[in-house]
């Protein structure tokens, strides 16, 4: 009996000019697609991040006070790797993101600020596959960015936004979701992805209090390990891989 073969991924839209990264945590994006986001900056480009947390309930050692502020300094310097300058913060509570109409008329309003043909965000399921339980936080904020997407164009669902002078915005062609155990998508990170290390080292006080390896050993080790195991369904290629839902 012949095997089935796996499933050829397929490359990212490359006809866009501007992308909204929404997340739940500092590091969601250096662990799921900076390789990716390197590669578009460099290609002119121009990706902002906007996260729901500051990271604050994070580290175990560190009370949420003093956590957040350093957390939030690891973002900005992980971003500037990459080539994003502006990154936004929302100030949700870290560990306790609630899904409702709040989260979403947030994003709606970021996403109505900036405008963007692509939004990127994280897994938004239960798992990661099998038995890997996701956090709640990744599942409410990938959750509401899906919805905000649409609510950004509809000028009836959040009013208050077009009272504030955020006009809609019905100009999000596709959501992409990184980190889905069901992707369709890939992007090359292959010139992206030494950068990608480089990002996620920016996150030092974090990684080192997730695990006891050597920092740069870990993530090299990780990221080219995803990277590769993409590309298996890339034509061979290191790559990050998406869900892409399009609008």
């Amino acid at each position: 009996m012949t095997e089935p073969t796996t499933p050829q991924l397929t490359p990212m839209p490359e006809d866009w000019r501007r992308a909204l990264a929404v997340v739940a945590h500092p590091d969601d994006l250096e662990y799921g697609c900076s390789a990716a986001i390197a590669a578009w900056t460099d290609a002119g480009r121009e990706v902002t991040y906007v996260l729901a947390t500051r990271g604050e309930a994070g580290i175990d050692t560190l009370a949420p006070a003093e956590c957040a502020p350093l957390r939030e300094r690891e973002q900005r310097a992980s971003a500037a790797v990459v080539g994003v300058s502006t990154v936004e913060f929302l100030d949700h509570r870290d560990g306790v993101i609630e899904y409702g109409p709040a989260l979403r008329r947030d994003i709606a309003a970021a996403i109505r600020r900036h405008r963007p043909e692509l939004v990127i965000t994280l897994n938004h399921r239960d798992t990661w596959g099998g038995v890997a339980w996701n956090t709640p936080d990744h599942v409410a904020v990938g959750r509401a960015t899906l919805d905000a997407a649409g609510d950004a164009g509809n000028r009836w669902i959040f009013p208050e936004l077009t009272e504030q002078g955020l006009q809609p915005w019905d100009g999000v062609r596709w959501v992409a979701v990184a980190g889905s155990v069901t992707p369709t998508h890939a992007a090359d990170a292959s010139a992206g992805l030494e950068r990608a290390v480089a990002s996620l080292l920016e996150h030092r006080a974090y990684i080192e209090a997730l695990t006891d390896e050597e920092p740069e050993t870990y993530v090299r080790g990780f990221l080219t390990e995803v990277a590769r195991s993409v590309g298996e369904r890339f034509g061979g290629t290191p790559a990050v891989a998406f869900e892409l839902f399009a609008r």
